[in-house]
Parts: C-alpha cells; sequence; structure tokens
C-alpha cells in the first residue's frame, strides 16, 4: 500500500518539487507582478543594462537617451561654424566662413592702397633723388620701379606677418586667407603682392591697377580682386 499522499508538496520518491507544476502565479512569469527580465547570456555586448532586440540598443552617433550631440551631429563631428574652415576670431555674421567678419569696403580699400603706394613711392623718390634731374626729369622712371620693388617686398612681408599694411591698419581692414581667415601664407602674400606690382612695372600702370580694381568691384560675393584670386584671399574688416 502506498503511503503517498496526492496532496502533499513533495512527490513520491522523496525528490525536489517540479518547476512545471508551480501554480501560475498572478500578473504572468513573476512574483508581485513584475515584467519578465532578460537573463545575461555572458555573450559579447550583453549582460546587465544591454537592453537588445524587443527594447532595441542607442544607434551610432545617439547618446543612450537617444538625443544626439549639436542638434543631430554625431560625436565625431563638431557642431556648424565650429570646425575646420571656421576663423577663430572676428564677429559673426557676413564673412566668407562661419565666424570671419564682414568683406571690406571699396572706399577704405582705396584709400589704404593710396596710402601704402605714397609711403613707398616716397621711399623711392628720398633714395633716388639725390641722381633725379628735375628739369629733364630723368631718373623719374628708375624711382617708380624702386618705389614698386620697396612695395612689393613691404606688402608680402606685412602681411605674411599679420594680414595688413600701414595704410590697412589705418582704414582698419585686414587681407584674410578664404579657406579659413587665417592670416596669408608666406606663398600667398608674395603671390598677392607680386600680382599686384609686376604687371603694372612691366607694362601699364594705371590702366593695370584699374582692371584689377574694377575685376573686384564686379566679383560675387568675396569682391575678390585679381591678385585676390590669385592668393586666394580676401579682404576683411577688422577692430585693430
Amino acid at each position: 500500500m502506498s503511503t503517498h499522499d496526492p496532496s502533499g508538496s513533495q512527490p513520491e520518491g522523496g525528490g525536489p518539487p517540479s518547476f512545471d507544476k508551480q501554480p501560475p502565479t498572478p500578473g504572468g512569469g513573476t512574483p508581485d507582478g513584475e515584467p519578465p527580465r532578460p537573463a545575461p547570456s555572458g555573450a559579447p555586448g550583453e549582460g546587465p543594462g544591454a537592453y537588445q532586440g524587443s527594447y532595441g540598443g542607442p544607434t551610432p552617433g545617439q547618446n543612450p537617451y537617444g538625443q544626439t550631440p549639436y542638434g543631430g551631429q554625431p560625436y565625431d563631428q563638431p557642431p556648424p561654424g565650429h570646425g575646420p574652415g571656421s576663423a577663430p576670431y572676428g564677429t559673426p555674421g557676413g564673412g566668407p566662413v562661419p565666424g570671419m567678419p564682414p568683406i571690406g569696403t571699396w572706399p577704405k580699400r582705396i584709400v589704404a592702397r593710396l596710402i601704402d603706394y605714397v609711403l613707398m613711392q616716397a621711399i623711392g623718390v628720398i633714395v633716388i633723388g639725390p641722381f633725379v634731374d628735375l628739369s629733364t626729369r630723368e631718373g623719374t622712371t628708375e624711382a617708380f620701379w624702386l618705389g614698386c620693388a620697396v612695395y612689393l617686398v613691404y606688402e608680402a612681408l606685412m602681411l605674411s606677418r599679420d594680414g595688413q599694411t600701414l595704410g590697412k591698419k589705418a582704414m582698419k581692414i585686414r587681407v584674410a586667407m578664404l579657406i579659413d581667415g587665417n592670416s596669408p601664407t608666406q606663398s600667398a602674400a608674395w603671390t598677392r603682392a607680386a600680382v599686384y606690382i609686376l604687371p603694372a612695372v612691366l607694362c601699364c600702370a594705371a590702366v593695370w591697377w584699374v582692371i584689377d580694381g574694377l575685376f573686384g568691384v564686379f566679383d560675387k560675393p568675396y569682391r575678390q580682386c585679381l591678385h585676390d584670386k590669385a592668393a586666394k584671399t580676401v579682404v576683411v574688416t577688422t577692430e585693430i
């Protein structure tokens, strides 16, 4: 005769109770009505907190809260106006690249040129003066050539230093690289000065400078003269 009690919690044979015969718990799955939790499997990228599958994980460039930084830009990319190509100075608005000051006005550019030209020609006259006969005007051509040579060296050196000649400092404008707003490189400064000066020496100074200047008047949107085009520069305003 069997002594097993069907109403008991222990099955016949004295073994542990069978889990598949446990009564269902209210709420389904776990005690107290809690939802089932995924069990860690030990695989790479899985474990507590890494809810994949039905819970979904963060997408590349997205933080764990489902929002991307910089208004939608990935973490490895800066926000607009803060990466390469943006100038680290000046006031925003009106410039060729974000952060670059507005384009220099024509009256300021013309007056700055006149100041520099008069200064350099004065140096040429002072150097050549003792050898010039004013009655016959002998030596005036040499004085002009010397003034242009001094102008070429003067402008190239000044622009490569901080983008300003004495005339530009007086008018509060400066020359900047179009790509990033920095001061012109050595090659850009010499190219800009050479394209402005050498054709004037080799041909007709007045004609060349008029052509060069008028090209910038009609150029859009950066008002670049031919010497700016050659050097990839632009003239902008400045506070100093």
